[in-house]
């Protein structure tokens, strides 16, 4: 049986191929559009074009999380995403996600029409966001993520020991498993070596027992291997990595340009389903 993700409003997310969440970051310091997207209504106006060219879901997003950020406190970040969803959830029912690790903003963004949490610290910067999520009846997405990369780690076993806590505290807050996705965090705290290692050996992550969101999109790892160092530029090595996550267990890939993944994703997957039938 595939995966659901059941949202507030009872629809369910059926993840029985990989979807792709689209990003819309609102903030002035975006590591991949240099805050092309700080104004709410080109925010929203993305928002709504990623959606009609797929998007599963849309992750808004108010502060940025590249290496050596401006952290930005709870009003801020509110003011930055709560016109983008209420934009959003006027013009599209595409389900959207707040990208925050502060209970206080992602508590607003669900009453303002937000469906589903995407915690960058797993739930163990604010635990109180577990709680938040669970009196919505919302999903939560939990990802690794450390302050600094340490190339000795058995990276595997920190990521598997990590999130193992991560979902500890949302359950122990009421979140049912069965409403948890995973994340790996690539770009987070780690080495290029140990997010294409992560890339390589996603399926190890199948030991969570839940489904897993792979975020590779222009990622800096990517410009190492390409050599590309503008990160709109990394395109074709996002896709490549997405389909190796895919051809791993990917249930979720969220990525910045969404309608050449989603051919991608098709193309794969046609392929895949001719080699099920004909080995």
């Amino acid at each position: 049986m595939p995966f659901a993700l059941t949202l507030p409003d009872g629809r369910k997310l059926v993840l029985d191929a990989p979807l792709v969440m689209g990003i819309v970051n609102v903030t002035p310091d975006s590591f991949s559009d240099g805050g092309l997207l700080a104004d709410a209504e080109a925010a929203v106006t993305h928002g709504e074009r990623l959606a009609a060219e797929g998007a599963a879901i849309l992750d808004i997003g108010g502060e940025s999380t590249r290496p050596g950020h401006a952290a930005v406190d709870a009003g801020t970040e509110k003011a930055r995403v709560l016109p983008v969803i209420a934009g959003l959830k006027g013009r599209t029912d595409t389900p959207i996600s707040i990208d925050t690790y502060k209970a206080e903003v992602a508590e607003a963004a669900l009453a303002a029409g937000a469906a589903i949490v995407n915690d960058v610290w797993g739930a163990q910067r604010d635990p109180r966001i577990a709680a938040v999520a669970a009196r919505a009846n919302a999903p939560i997405i939990l990802m690794h993520n450390r302050d600094k990369a340490e190339a000795s780690l058995d990276i595997f076993e920190e990521v598997l020991r990590f999130l193992e806590r991560s979902i500890a505290i949302a359950t122990e807050a009421g979140v049912p498993r069965s409403q948890i996705v995973v994340d790996p965090g690539i770009g987070f705290g780690k080495t290029a070596r140990q997010n294409l290692d992560l890339i390589r050996r996603l399926d190890r992550l199948d030991a969570l027992g839940c489904p897993i969101l792979l975020g590779a999109s222009r990622k800096s790892t990517l410009g190492l291997v390409t050599g590309r160092q503008v990160p709109a530029e990394r395109l074709a090595a996002s896709i490549a990595a997405h389909l190796y996550g895919a051809s791993r267990g990917a249930a979720i890939i969220r990525a910045h340009d969404v309608a050449p993944h989603i051919d991608a994703l098709k193309t794969w997957a046609a392929i895949e389903d001719l080699r099920k039938v004909n080995p």
